[in-house]
């Protein structure tokens, strides 16, 4: 046992980039359990229990009330992504502090699956839309959209995003946003279509725009397709989208080649870059980005596998974050918020509230179910710069 404890604190000193005082660890009541950093609050915790064996893959919106309501996919036959699920809803009314302890139903399970990713976004017009996957088979799996104009109580009824081909699309949590221009963007990996034989897990991938706050929708031009020099397949999934301070766009993907990869547009997202590797170490994990609006600085939360130990390679642990001044060029080193070797974070959505983010993301075991527990994660951006120590500059446009 001592041994056992030995070879985790051992792990931990490897995985963390802050101080010791920092990242001290300590066993909670189970082997292998750690708890958080100081600094961090563990706000909510949704553990699968009887008739809702998984809860994942949620998003944040903020009201005009002031309250915080976080919208995720509340799983009720199955832990798998392909059972029975539908959006269930949690209200803050103190910054993401405290959480209600029950759920509300935002949408039942219209999808001969499930319905599940949301994305939460308020649009210039002042009104909510909220993005999910409507998955009815392998073959049809698509974004779907409502609007809400009377802050989440209702919601319209559903805009396809994509209509010009059915086929099984894969668009992850926290992933639609809106340029500047107020166009909308919503990233997606194709890997099913009714002329194939098989599902192509490597991806294709694509943007949906939108010009009309969401009503229609257009393909982008560039489809992207992972390909090494040799003709074999670079894994492309799960892409993400942010908009750089130049108007340009960046977007990075999942992929099998070790770090995330990398692609940019000049034109909101109708035509890219081929995708290239980046210094974003990574594993076959997604990662999520957004701009902290105090500073102006992008924020990245990932598995980072930079000189990862052999014996995790694969495994979605630690979940770092890291922030680049220079609009993803490059990146501080990273801190670990969670490394327990057995856990599996990712799908984390990022909300940025006053001088708080706030993050939504699976917290699981991967011997027991690594999707099947759901954890918001709060903490000072003062706190972010000074564990890195970086000077917290504010934002200067």
């Amino acid at each position: 046992m001592m041994k056992y404890i030995g070879c985790l604190i051992s792990l931990s000193l490897l995985f963390s980039a802050a101080s010791p005082a920092i990242m001290a660890q300590a066993l909670e009541g189970r082997e292998g359990s750690f708890s958080l950093p100081l600094g961090l609050h563990k706000a909510m915790l949704l553990k699968p229990g009887p008739g809702n064996p998984r809860n994942s893959e949620g998003d944040f919106i903020q009201l005009r009330d002031g309250r915080l309501l976080f919208v995720y996919s509340h799983f009720t036959d199955g832990s798998s992504d392909h059972a029975s699920a539908f959006l269930a809803s949690r209200i803050s009314s103190d910054g993401g502090q405290t959480w209600s302890d029950k759920d509300a139903i935002i949408l039942s399970n219209e999808g001969g699956f499930n319905i599940m990713s949301v994305s939460l976004l308020r649009l210039v017009n002042g009104q909510i839309a909220m993005f999910y996957l409507r998955k009815n088979s392998m073959e049809d799996c698509r974004p779907w959209m409502r609007i809400s104009t009377d802050e989440a109580l209702t919601w319209s009824e559903p805009v396809e995003v994509i209509t010009d081909q059915v086929g099984y699309y894969v668009l992850n949590n926290d992933r639609v946003i809106q340029l500047k221009s107020g166009r909308l963007i919503c990233p997606v990996a194709l890997h099913h279509l009714p002329e194939y034989e098989q599902p192509d897990w490597k991806g294709l991938l694509m943007c949906y725009v939108s010009d009309d706050s969401g009503m229609t929708w257009k393909r982008s031009a560039s489809v992207l397709k992972g390909t090494n020099r040799d003709g074999s397949r670079t894994t492309f999934q799960e892409p993400g989208v942010i908009e750089l301070k130049d108007r340009r766009l960046m977007m990075w993907v999942r992929s099998d080649g070790g770090s995330q990869y990398l692609s940019w547009s000049e034109d909101e997202g109708n035509t890219w870059s081929q995708p290239v590797p980046s210094e974003i170490r990574s594993p076959v994990s997604p990662a999520s980005m957004e701009r902290i609006p105090g500073t102006g600085d992008l924020l990245l939360v990932w598995n980072d596998h930079a000189d990862i130990p052999e014996v995790l390679k694969r495994r979605r642990t630690p979940l770092s974050v890291a922030i680049s001044r220079d609009e993803g060029r490059h990146w501080t080193r990273s801190v670990a918020l969670e490394n327990d070797p057995e856990g599996w974070y990712c799908y984390t959505a990022i909300e940025c509230m006053g001088d708080h983010v706030i993050l939504g993301h699976s917290a699981g075991d991967r011997r027991t179910g690594g999707l099947n527990c759901l954890q918001v994660t709060r903490f000072e951006v003062s706190w972010l710069y000074e564990v890195l120590g970086e000077p917290q500059k504010v934002r200067t446009q």
